[in-house]
């Protein structure tokens, strides 16, 4: 590929000026998922150094166009899912209705005691069996949202040994008959903390949503689940519709 002249104005960096540029191809030629040419190729093309067409990857990565996987090279993101946060909703038909493919992966399994702010959400006395479970759902392949569940033990026997994956909430009406709905949902916006990152395969340095979510069983209104997801910022938008 021949070198591109850049048409650089006065007193702007070149490594922006290379970054504009690449936005414009994105926009016009890129679709999501596509990789970008490796490093080397841009490097060339431009007539600059490497550092320099790293400073302009890092522009459009700050920006929220694409993004660098491990050992595999920059992508060009998907534009957010408008997640929609109402009283009943669920991840897997809520994505799926979206027109995204899903998916859930069981990452650990836990009998916990009640304590603190977990306790005090689920109306249990300090002590009192929990069942943890940790999840993350995917959105097209892709790590959307990591979700801390934890559950009342006494109120769903078994519960740990018969979750293995899937939709939790099904498995809760289809096993125990208790349906759920969401009470409130409190957001903040934070850094991934302990091995968050890891498994939402993102860079330790860019938010995530952190939302708690207390959900009561419907039938008494008794809490039946405490939830703490921690969503990609950059994969997501919340939609509050209640």
């Amino acid at each position: 590929m021949s070198l591109f002249a850049l048409d650089q104005q006065p007193g702007e960096a070149r490594y922006r000026r290379i970054a504009m540029e690449l936005e414009k191809e994105i926009a016009a030629n890129s679709k999501a998922g596509m990789a970008l040419p490796p490093e080397p190729e841009l490097a060339a093309r431009f007539g600059v150094n490497r550092h320099t067409l790293r400073r302009a990857v890092d522009e459009l990565v700050n920006a929220g166009l694409v993004e660098r996987r491990h050992g595999r090279g920059v992508f060009v993101l998907r534009d957010p899912i408008a997640y929609p946060i109402g009283t009943t909703t669920r991840f897997t038909s809520t994505v799926a209705c979206l027109g995204h493919a899903t998916d859930s992966r069981l990452v650990r399994k836990k009998m916990i005691t009640a304590q603190g702010g977990v306790a005090k959400r689920l109306a249990l006395q300090t002590g009192d069996p929990v069942v943890w479970l940790e999840t993350v759902r995917l959105a097209d392949s892709l790590p959307l949202v990591l979700i801390s569940h934890f559950l009342p033990a006494t109120r769903y026997p078994g519960l740990l040994d018969a979750y293995d994956g899937g939709s939790l909430h099904a498995l809760l009406l289809a096993r125990w008959g208790v349906q759920l709905a969401r009470q409130e949902s409190l957001v903040t916006a934070a850094l991934p903390l302990g091995d968050d990152a890891e498994l939402l395969a993102m860079p330790r340095n860019r938010p995530v949503l952190r939302v708690k979510t207390i959900n009561r069983i419907v039938d008494d209104g008794s809490p039946g689940e405490y939830a703490l997801s921690r969503f990609r910022a950059d994969r997501v938008q919340l939609q509050f519709a209640f």
